[in-house]
């Protein structure tokens, strides 16, 4: 049975850490800075975790993670 391919978007975008937590980035932190305070912008720099419902989905798209 030949290798399984990882979705290429998908790895760059999520990591699997070895307690098997999928971690992301924050979205909203890449432009139209000016409107957002600055409290707001300093808590989307920092990573956090998927949601249960979506993790289902996001290891069928890492099949080596």
């Amino acid at each position: 049975m030949p290798k399984l391919k990882s979705n290429r978007g998908a790895a760059k975008r999520f990591e699997i850490l070895k307690s098997g937590k999928i971690k992301r980035k924050k979205a909203c932190h890449s432009h139209i800075l000016t409107s957002k305070t600055t409290k707001r912008k300093r808590n989307l720099r920092h990573d956090t975790f998927i949601d249960a419902r979506d993790e289902k989905q996001i290891r069928r798209l890492l099949p080596y993670g």
